[in-house]
């Protein structure tokens, strides 16, 4: 019989481009059918009894491979029989889709969950150069994550509103179906889970700088250039940098349309810019980080965000590439 309950989470009802009810927790009990240890998503199938007697499916997605192992995870966690206790959000239509939010594992009463250990902060260095995640503490928490955060933020115009009602989640119109990924700063929002690194290279004058998220890698050239004409368009935009004292200032627009970048059904145009700003602090432990974002067709101001990034030496860098199954995994 399925035992199912509800919890309610503090806050107003988020909703990602997945559309999943990041509200509500649906607690049950299943048996493990599957366990797909893939990119961007890993993903749990799972079967249940609906309590008249009938087989219910579900699938349930984690996180991506590197973010799993962060939270402790590995290939085989759990394998095919494994009797397990979910508690995931569910999708808003009813369908048998979820993402995890904690598993028990009955056999050896193992426990995983969506949290992870960041560095404590300890290690230091005398350069922007190498690995950074952010410290959640150095900014709000938003409930509905990567979306909540833009829900919170953006200022919409007339334009990006009725945009976002007829986006349809559902549908292959979702970039998230099709490993489109999220450019700039998709990465910087994502730095709570997914790790920055930057790579300084004086002989070619640029700094790249990379994100789990999307495999996402830009070049970010320090030789004084300036964008090429707007019609020229990169996937992750065109980004140009200088110092600014002990600053760095990275510049970049020419993006391509995208239909939702913000994981809230709201585009962003060509006409889109953004401009982050990164000082590293006395003590040589955190990057002080902000960026501006501004996209005149459909925000009706700029939207800005700072927040702390902890130097992360001792943390592996993943830069998976995306599976377009698994992508698209969850539409109807």
């Amino acid at each position: 019989m399925l035992g199912v309950t509800f919890v309610a989470i503090p806050g107003h009802a988020h909703h990602s481009d997945l559309g999943l009810d990041m509200e509500s927790i649906l607690a049950f009990e299943a048996t493990v059918t599957e366990f797909n240890w893939r990119n961007p998503h890993v993903y749990l199938l799972v079967e249940t009894d609906d309590g008249q007697g009938n087989s219910v499916e579900w699938n349930i997605q984690l996180g991506s491979v590197s973010v799993s192992q962060r939270r402790g995870w590995t290939s085989d966690s759990v394998a095919p029989g494994d009797r397990v206790t979910l508690r995931v959000h569910p999708k808003l239509n009813g369908q048998p889709y979820a993402v995890l939010e904690s598993l028990d594992k009955e056999a050896g009463g193992l426990t995983f969950s969506t949290s992870f250990d960041t560095p404590d902060g300890t290690a230091t260095t005398d350069t922007i150069d190498g690995k950074w995640i952010a410290d959640e503490s150095s900014y709000p928490d938003y409930p509905g994550g990567y979306d909540g955060l833009f829900r919170a933020l953006l200022k919409l115009n007339e334009t990006a509103e009725q945009a976002a009602l007829a986006f349809d989640p559902y549908s292959t119109e979702n970039p998230n179906a099709s490993c489109t990924g999220r450019p700039t700063p998709g990465g910087f929002v994502s730095s709570n889970l997914y790790l920055m690194e930057f790579e300084i290279n004086e002989s070619k004058n640029i700094i790249m700088l990379r994100s789990e998220r999307d495999a996402e890698e830009r070049t970010v050239y320090m030789d004084g250039r300036a964008h090429p004409d707007s019609d020229e368009q990169f996937k992750s935009g065109h980004s140009i940098g200088a110092w600014e004292g002990d600053t760095l200032v990275v510049d970049t627009s020419n993006f391509p349309f995208h239909r939702s970048p913000y994981q809230i059904g709201v585009p962003s145009s060509t006409r889109k810019h953004v401009v982050e700003r990164y000082r590293l602090n006395q003590a040589g432990t955190h990057l002080e980080a902000e960026f501006m974002l501004e996209d005149p067709e459909y925000l009706s101001e700029s939207m800005t965000h700072s927040r702390r990034l902890i130097y992360s030496p001792n943390m592996e860098m993943f830069l998976s590439e995306c599976d377009p199954e698994s992508a698209g995994r969850f539409l109807d």
